[in-house]
């Protein structure tokens, strides 16, 4: 139990670090009509690259079917995650998780700014960033 609690602590520890980091989201940077969607979060120092892959039509009603993330460096050097592999697969509760949060950002309101754009964008960035702190080691 003492572990968890630490564990806990020091995760919100490292997150209230992240917070005041500065960061741009770049979202959907696609070709027209690609089942394949790009987005990246960029830090100070590292950058996120989130690939979404969708399946059936994407002028009708594209359904998200899997999310990977990498982090890089600024210079676009990949960095490693803490078991030595490269990217990481959202699945399970994260996933649903995430198509939620996808789900705001790619709405009509987001879209027209009838919703707090910047609360949405922190979500977003902060479930990201949760899974990087899980993940990776930085430095």
């Amino acid at each position: 139990m003492r572990l968890l609690v630490l564990n806990v602590f020091r995760f919100s520890l490292n997150l209230c670090k992240i917070r005041i980091m500065n960061y741009k989201l770049e979202l959907n940077t696609q070709k027209p009509g690609s089942k394949i969607v790009f987005n990246t979060i960029v830090f100070d120092w590292f950058k996120i690259n989130i690939v979404e892959r969708y399946m059936g039509r994407m002028e009708a009603n594209p359904k998200l079917c899997e999310v990977l993330f990498k982090v890089r460096t600024l210079d676009d050097d990949i960095i490693k995650r803490k078991d030595g592999h490269l990217r990481i697969r959202i699945k399970g509760e994260d996933f649903e998780e995430y198509q939620k949060l996808s789900k705001v950002l790619n709405s009509y309101d987001y879209r027209n700014k009838l919703l707090n754009r910047k609360d949405a964008d922190q979500e977003y960035v902060h479930f990201i960033l949760r899974l990087v702190i899980a993940n990776y080691e930085l430095n």
